[in-house]
């Protein structure tokens, strides 16, 4: 699920807060500044990464680090602009035309969409990059009000009569799928029947009031605006409401069992080669594995593929729980992304109800 720079006394700082949760959608300049080097064989270099919705804060920090080493490296200037927003609204932009030279979104099928549309990236993707192209993974919690006055301890909590659940549209976020999918493969988990888990996500989403674009837009639902009892949200987002608004009026609860989200990265190769920017986009998504950058994920409370990179703190962070990985339960991600969230899938099915 991020920056631990702000602080939540005095309104000057939540208007800080204001600013930082509120900027959904925003092009997020970051990286070196624009300085040519005499001498360098490239005076600059543009990147786009299209990213997804609560990265933000994370990105801005990976693509300085990644900034500052390349140009020690090299002697060459690589200014990276950073698009967020729901990870399936994001998706689509690409395959509208967007030229992103890498995608660092928030669940695999918006990666194969991509691929199967427009061919810019490879459908063997997964296998160019280390951990099936994962340099870190997160999974879901619970976020609730402080006090926790509505008793939420577990998904079962989620579908009682009476608690609202913030969580993002599944059709547009990526955080929205990994939370039905959680939701889903609790109950099948439970109760071993595909039926009763259509039934219990059903019943959820009953309970939803709003269904936000991304996640980044459900977190300011819910801290900001105040509405709902839970929001379900991966690890990096309840620990930025809590660092950013105050222990005090809010806490996380940790339920036994959750789901492994896995947000994967890849290169869009038909736009770097157009580009002439192979070489530099490459070397950004190699620096995702690096040990400078693994730390960094585990600083914004995400779960890095080498845990031993991460400072012992910000991994005692992170709680131990349960993990399942959904293809283990639904196989792989064409039928996951088909029988779920397309045109006629369960989603649907149950919004008609």
């Amino acid at each position: 699920m991020q920056s631990r720079s702000l602080n939540v006394a005095g309104e000057k700082k939540h208007s800080r807060l204001r600013s930082v949760l509120s900027a959904v959608g925003l092009l997020v300049m970051s990286g070196a500044g624009l300085v040519t080097l005499p001498g360098a064989t490239s005076a600059q270099t543009q990147l786009l990464n299209v990213s997804y919705d609560p990265t933000r804060e994370l990105y801005r920090e990976i693509n300085q680090a990644f900034a500052d080493e390349w140009k020690a490296q090299t002697g060459e200037t690589v200014n990276i602009r950073a698009s967020h927003g729901g990870s399936g609204a994001q998706a689509r932009t690409v395959i509208d035309g967007i030229d992103a030279d890498v995608v660092t979104l928030g669940i695999p099928s918006d990666i194969d969409a991509i691929a199967k549309t427009t061919k810019k990236i490879p459908a063997d993707w997964r296998s160019k990059l280390p951990n099936n192209s994962l340099p870190y993974t997160s999974t879901v919690v619970f976020l609730v009000r402080k006090g926790n006055p509505k008793g939420i301890k577990d998904w079962d909590d989620l579908v009682k009569p009476g608690i609202q659940v913030i969580t993002p549209n599944p059709k547009t976020s990526a955080g929205g799928r990994w939370n039905f999918l959680a939701a889903w493969g609790y109950s099948h988990a439970k109760d071993g029947n595909a039926d009763k888990a259509k039934e219990f996500v059903a019943a959820l989403y009953k309970n939803v009031p709003v269904l936000d674009t991304g996640a980044r837009g459900s977190t300011v639902t819910f801290a900001q605006r105040g509405l709902g009892d839970v929001l379900p949200a991966w690890e990096n987002e309840a620990f930025l409401v809590l660092d950013e608004f105050g222990r005090d009026k809010f806490e996380i609860v940790v339920p036994p069992l959750s789901i492994l989200a896995e947000p994967p990265v890849a290169l869009v190769d038909g736009n770097v080669d157009a580009k002439g920017t192979r070489k530099v986009a490459e070397g950004y998504l190699k620096f995702l594995y690096t040990d400078r950058a693994q730390a960094i994920f585990a600083k914004h409370h995400y779960r890095p593929s080498k845990a031993e990179a991460a400072k012992p703190e910000d991994l005692a962070a992170l709680p131990n729980l349960k993990l399942f990985t959904i293809e283990s339960l639904q196989g792989d991600w064409d039928d996951i992304q088909k029988n779920n969230f397309d045109s006629g899938g369960l989603f649907d099915q149950i919004s008609k109800r």
